[in-house]
């Protein structure tokens, strides 16, 4: 019946039901919103492409706040004691003008912003990993063993959670916090920065996907965490045509020089003392006010160690191969345009010139985001380093085009041998090399145990490829790993004996010998070692060429409970894992273990140096922990939010 409320009218056609609709939904919810941040929009050389429209997947079940699928906007200010109106962007006079106009001062388009922002990133992700995302896990002891992963549907957002100069992924609260505060110019809030919304959204995906990289066990541990969200908020700068065409034709097609594609933060940087943006990744502005470039000094990641300085060298290493990327397919482009010349003359240049940069330049970047993204499948459980990185870039590439065509990963090397990112244990940096060598495993009488587990469950794992619902597709993707865990528990304990268990060992990095003799490993009552099905990932990926990869990836891990120092046991016990990252290709007639990538738990020199980096770390902290270190107001530990801390030294 209709509704004289036009409002009213549009909800009662029950969108969520395919049968009434009189048309499909629509393929994107077009929400406004800043391009880069607020400060860009009072200027009047950037003011008109600062607006940008953001297509966010549709959801048909989209309540006020926005709560939706997969995030919740609270809008709770602590520091004012109060509620901000939810936004309902389901209203007639809201959708039909691409959401709410961007402002400053409308709590509710703030609201709009983290949310349109916020499910932009998660887009990217599912579609360069090939499946749906989930936020890490709560962990429940009371419930029985298999079943103590407790489903996350909605990750948290507070768009006025406090007001300081930070903004932060809580892993505790599986949230992100926006504070805002004071600047030259008015009152800057962080959650109306896509660069700071995405890269915030970026943490709390990795954190889902990986919830051991936060760990501080080296160097690289929280960098490798920072450096990852820079480069998808980079990455993300690309995907706004409008953006991307005005700063293409300020910068006459030179994407190497200063703009704003390869900054990030601008107004908060500026708000808080710093010369230019927040984190570059091409260049940086000295006291004297001048840009230069960043110049590539293989010694440079020898001397950095806190992490956003030592994350800006892996930004600068894959950010400078996209750069050399883009450079060599535009050459053609440049060539037409000058005659064969390959200079282009002074002035501007011609605006179909511009639009087929912008089009090369948006395809390069998408292909190097999706990269990055999927190479977070390719990496080890713990420990990861950067040398581990440009491996699983590499491979994970390979696997995917086969022919490098346009030297992506010929690109990816050459930046990080200029940048001294070297993976330890290759004696060359050829592509052969960097590539992950495809796992071998010795089956004893025809059976091995990891491949019979994946022939078992194979089924079972095809099936979820096809499950839409993410609360479902949790629950048996955790069944799942609880039969694998107990037929491997059971494999290994009935065949003790077997000569299947050393070859076991050797591909997964676990011991599972109750005589092992490793420090603190420890046994259950069936003689066999804790271990932990970690994670299972089903990816159903379509290459560039049209071939379908039907992977499974599963994740192996283990614990030992060590003294940091054993000649000091003072200074604490901490978590030494290692274990192993197993990638199988699901088609033929049986599946096949593609990949291992291991971290032996009985590596005792990986052991001593996590030990030496621990101690040192607990002395340089050990003056600051009275200032950073102790209760919140909220009663939460402020170590147990290390990106917070983090954050606020930024």
């Amino acid at each position: 019946m209709f509704s004289p409320d036009s409002n009213q009218f549009y909800l009662d056609r029950k969108l969520d039901d395919p049968a009434s609709a009189t048309a499909p939904p629509p393929p994107f919810r077009r929400l406004r919103g800043y391009a880069f941040d607020p400060s860009l929009a009072l200027r009047l050389d950037t003011a008109s492409m600062n607006q940008a429209v953001f297509e966010t997947p549709w959801e048909r079940k989209l309540d006020p706040g926005p709560v939706g699928e997969y995030v919740e906007v609270l809008d709770y200010d602590p520091a004012s004691g109060c509620w901000y109106e939810p936004v309902d962007l389901n209203k007639l006079e809201i959708v039909a003008q691409d959401g709410l106009a961007p402002s400053e001062g409308n709590p509710q388009f703030h609201q709009q912003m983290v949310y349109a922002a916020t499910m932009n990133t998660i887009a990217n992700f599912e579609h360069a990993l090939g499946r749906q995302i989930f936020w890490a896990a709560l962990y429940d002891e009371t419930q029985p063993p298999g079943q103590r992963d407790v489903y996350v549907q909605r990750l948290r957002i507070y768009p006025h959670a406090l007001r300081a100069a930070n903004a932060y992924y809580s892993p505790n609260k599986r949230a992100l916090l926006f504070g805002y505060f004071p600047g030259p110019s008015g009152m800057v809030f962080s959650c109306l920065s896509h660069d700071i919304v995405a890269h915030e959204t970026t943490h709390a995906l990795l954190d889902g996907m990986h919830r051991r990289f936060i760990e501080d066990n080296h160097e690289d541990s929280l960098a490798f965490h920072e450096a990852f969200a820079d480069l998808v908020a980079l990455f993300e700068h690309f995907m706004f045509p409008e953006v991307l065409r005005h700063q293409i034709a300020q910068t006459r097609g030179d994407l190497a020089s200063q703009s704003l594609l390869g900054e990030l933060a601008q107004q908060f940087g500026e708000a808080t003392g710093r010369y230019g943006a927040l984190r570059s990744a091409i260049g940086e502005r000295g006291p004297d006010g001048k840009w230069h470039p960043i110049e590539p000094d293989p010694a440079r990641l020898g001397n950095e160690f806190e992490p956003h300085a030592r994350g800006a060298i892996l930004v600068a290493a894959v950010f400078g191969a996209f750069l050399a990327v883009n450079k060599a397919r535009v050459e053609d482009l440049i060539r037409l345009a000058t005659a064969g010349t390959g200079v282009l003359p002074a002035g501007s240049i011609h605006p179909d010139l511009v639009n087929r940069l912008t089009e090369q330049a948006n395809a390069t970047a998408k292909t190097f985001l999706n990269m990055c993204i999927r190479a977070l499948d390719y990496c080890p459980p713990v420990d990861m380093t950067f040398g581990d990185y440009l491996r699983a870039l590499v491979t994970a590439d390979f696997d995917m085009v086969p022919n490098d065509r346009y030297g992506y990963r010929v690109a990816l090397i050459e930046s990080f041998r200029r940048w001294g990112i070297l993976p330890k244990g290759l004696r060359t940096l050829s592509e052969e090399q960097l590539r992950l060598p495809f796992a071998r495993m010795e089956d004893f009488e025809g059976w091995g145990a990891l491949t019979e587990v994946a022939a078992k469950l194979r089924p079972q794992i095809t099936e979820t490829l096809y499950v839409r619902d993410r609360r479902v597709l949790f629950h048996r993707l955790r069944d799942a790993r609880g039969a694998i865990h107990e037929y491997l528990e059971v494999s290994m304990s009935d065949l003790s004996d077997a000569p299947h268990r050393p070859e076991f060992n050797r591909v997964t990095g676990l011991n599972l010998w109750s005589k092992s003799g490793l420090e603190g490993l420890a046994v259950k009552s069936n003689g066999i070692p804790y271990f932990e099905v970690h994670a299972l990932r089903p990816a159903l990926r379509v290459s560039p060429a049209g071939t379908i990869m039907k992977q499974l990836i599963m994740v192996l891990t283990q614990v030992r409970r060590v003294f940091i120092d054993p000649e000091n046991r003072a200074l604490g016990r901490f978590e030494f894992r290692g274990g192993a990252t197993l990638i199988f290709d699901l088609e033929g007639e049986k599946p096949s273990l593609r990949y291992a990538i291991t971290r032996r738990i009985d590596d005792e020199q990986r052991l001593a140096e996590i030990r030496g980096y621990r101690k040192r770390k607990g002395e340089e902290r050990l003056s600051l922990r009275g200032t950073y270190f102790g209760t919140g107001g909220d009663g939460t530990r402020l170590d147990d939010e290390p990106l917070s801390l983090l954050h606020s030294e930024a």
